[in-house]
């Protein structure tokens, strides 16, 4: 079975999104089966990945209120090598929708568990908030991702994220547990986010990847041509930095 992976931070604009495609095209490229799950409405994952969200016949929202399977909602993106079940504005509805039906909280676990045996690893990309969406996300999750920029503001939004993934851990999903924090957009010439970086190590050792994304301007082009960084530019110091990032969450994962 898929391991299924969030990549989740409370905090907006700390490179989810970023993250989970690369990781996806990072994942897929050294022969890993990926299946790429949007969560978030804004469908940001989706475009990323080389999928027009506006041309889409059933996305994750159908999957949510049962209307179509995974296997009828996903799409495979060639240029990036792996499967996307995709989002686009319709999922902003699946917020009211969901509240009244039952199970609600575990629709996605639900329809992930009838595929999952055709992949290595499933990441959803959460959207910034605690909603019924990253909910779902998190009760069907083996693991969360936190990616995160080495600054202080950063630090109080993951104190919020690890109280959170406590009370789902204690009440909806015994399996969930950090997998580690990635630190992203790092530039080591600045004292301040060098000083954060000793210290994420230091309060969370082997939670912390050993990887660092470098702040590259190649991996924030590659959005603009519907494109991971990974497969824009392979050569580039980001997409390099998320290739080994896959290889080590690959090796992370015989770990588990």
């Amino acid at each position: 079975m898929a391991k299924i992976f969030c990549v989740a931070n409370q905090k907006g604009g700390v490179g989810k999104t970023t993250t989970t495609v690369n990781l996806a095209a990072g994942l897929a490229k050294i022969g890993q089966r990926v299946l790429m799950v949007d969560l978030d409405p804004q469908g940001n994952a989706t475009m990323g990945s080389g999928v027009d969200k506006r041309e889409l016949k059933h996305t994750i929202y159908d999957v949510l209120l049962e209307e179509a399977t995974v296997a009828e909602a996903r799409m495979h993106s060639e240029k990036c090598g792996y499967d996307v079940l995709g989002a686009n504005r319709e999922l902003a509805g699946a917020e009211v929708e969901l509240v009244a039906v039952e199970r609600r909280e575990a629709r996605l676990k639900a329809a992930l568990a009838v595929t999952g045996a055709e992949y290595d690893f499933i990441l959803i990309d959460c959207p910034p908030s605690l909603s019924m969406l990253t909910l779902n996300g998190l009760c069907c999750a083996n693991g969360v991702i936190v990616p995160m920029q080495c600054e202080y503001f950063a630090l109080e939004g993951l104190t919020d994220l690890v109280n959170t993934i406590k009370q789902v851990h204690a009440n909806l999903n015994k399996d969930l547990q950090i997998i580690g924090l990635l630190r992203v957009m790092f530039d080591p010439r600045i004292t301040l986010q060098v000083q954060v970086s000793d210290q994420l190590k230091a309060h969370f050792s082997d939670k912390v990847f050993n990887t660092v994304i470098p702040r590259n301007v190649r991996l924030a082009e590659a959005p603009s041509y519907g494109l991971p960084g990974v497969i824009f530019d392979p050569l580039s110091k980001g997409a390099q930095a998320y290739v080994t990032f896959a290889a080590e969450m690959v090796e992370r994962i015989k770990k588990m």
